[in-house]
């Protein structure tokens, strides 16, 4: 089921598109995330789609962004809205980068991967980010596998047990700043807030 997500994602890119332009319930998140950052910083965004609504709301915010996205026809709609931006079309398991940023988010994407490619990306992600640099992302409340449905299609959905994130950002040289399991004020979402020691 992981590997379907891609040619999922590919089939169902503008209708994908169009659902994320009708609300933005991770706003508040995002706000709390990049607030100490530095204005002009840069931030990889995992997961990124057409860049709505998160990409927009940071380059809107001066912020300097690579994002990458499996689906090629999200990454065109990125491109055309952000020229300015850097955007990749790439399976995150697969990307090597020498940038080093302020910030990583990877919402509503890593909880496509298996337990154990959760685990890796975390590893992945804190080399990716400068010191004091932060990490967004959003899970289940508990170890899981669930299929969803997206456009009547299973869609795979995998999270570890908190104390196995926790475990994984102890290992990467993370520090947990925020977790909210099942935020009513995030549609719902489980919301990890870290950053890089």
């Amino acid at each position: 089921m992981p590997d379907r997500i891609v040619d999922h994602y590919e089939r169902h890119a503008h209708a994908f598109d169009r659902d994320r332009t009708h609300g933005f319930v991770e706003r508040s998140w995002i706000e709390r995330f990049v607030m100490p950052l530095p204005r002009g910083g840069a931030i990889l965004d995992l997961g990124c789609g057409g860049g709505e609504p998160i990409a927009r709301h940071l380059v809107d915010h001066g912020f300097a962004m690579t994002g990458i996205d499996s689906s090629a026809t999200m990454i065109e709609l990125a491109r055309k809205r952000f020229p300015r931006h850097r955007w990749l079309q790439i399976d995150m398991r697969r990307l090597a980068i020498a940038d080093r940023f302020e910030g990583v988010i990877a919402w509503s994407s890593l909880f496509h991967l298996e337990h154990d490619d959760q685990e890796a990306m975390i590893a992945r992600i804190a080399t990716w980010l400068k010191p004091g640099g932060r990490l967004l992302f959003n899970s289940g409340p508990k170890r899981d596998t669930v299929t969803g449905d997206y456009c009547g299609e299973p869609v795979y959905h995998a999270s570890l047990d908190p104390a196995e994130y926790r475990a994984a950002f102890l290992k990467a040289g993370l520090v947990e700043m925020a977790h909210v399991a099942e935020d009513p004020g995030c549609g719902g979402a489980t919301v990890w807030l870290a950053r890089k020691v």
